[in-house]
């Protein structure tokens, strides 16, 4: 997984409605979170949620305990800044979640996009570490990755696909598979991504 000055230098080079995982509304991510019928004072991380519009869709939903967590600073200012006065209201925090401690713990756990990054058994292992210590017993786990037929590259790095099986066998049996689905995302570009969704329930 790249570091920090990689996602800062993708954030500087494009505008937010060229980078290849741009969504008008995140719409997938509303649908599934609010299938999980947690109560609007949930407590819901959203990691490597970058720039997205996520944490916006959410407060205009009710959610009240909404943090964004992201290894980019550049990333997680033009979210804010895109937020504007709204912005306030959400917890931002700069963070590498292979390692990261982010001192409580959350009622669901929102990845689009970031753990196809984890190529590396010790990246993975961080990743798997963190959510294990800061998603509650009962929890729902939201996680998005490229499919099986999905692109072998993001931004210039390697990823690794994922069918739903393998992506339950990566988490262990604490999780219970809920739900899954294959879709595809439409880039700003016009290039086509096949996405696994995936929802799960933390039981141990």
């Amino acid at each position: 997984m790249a570091n920090a000055a990689h996602w800062d230098q993708v954030y500087g080079e494009r505008d937010l409605d060229q980078v290849g995982w741009y969504e008008a509304r995140p719409a997938s991510s509303v649908e599934m979170i609010e299938a999980a019928k947690l109560p609007r004072s949930a407590a819901i991380i959203d990691v490597g949620g970058g720039a997205s519009g996520l944490a916006g869709e959410l407060g205009r939903l009710g959610y009240t305990d909404v943090t964004v967590a992201d290894v980019s600073a550049a990333a997680l200012a033009a979210a804010r800044t895109r937020l504007g006065d709204e912005a306030d209201r959400v917890s931002w925090v700069v963070a590498d979640v292979r390692d990261h401690d982010f001192g409580r713990e959350f009622d669901l756990w929102h990845d689009r996009a970031m753990f196809h990054f984890m190529v590396d058994p010790e990246d993975r292992a961080g990743y798997l570490a963190t959510l294990n210590r800061t998603l509650r017993v009962g929890g729902e786990l939201i996680a998005a990755t490229f499919g099986p037929a999905g692109p072998m590259q993001c931004s210039g790095l390697p990823v690794r696909r994922y069918g739903a099986e393998e992506l339950s066998a990566e988490l262990g049996p604490g999780y219970a598979p809920v739900g899954s689905s294959i879709r595809v995302h439409e880039t700003p570009s016009g290039r086509e991504q096949q996405f696994l969704w995936t929802r799960f329930r933390r039981e141990a």
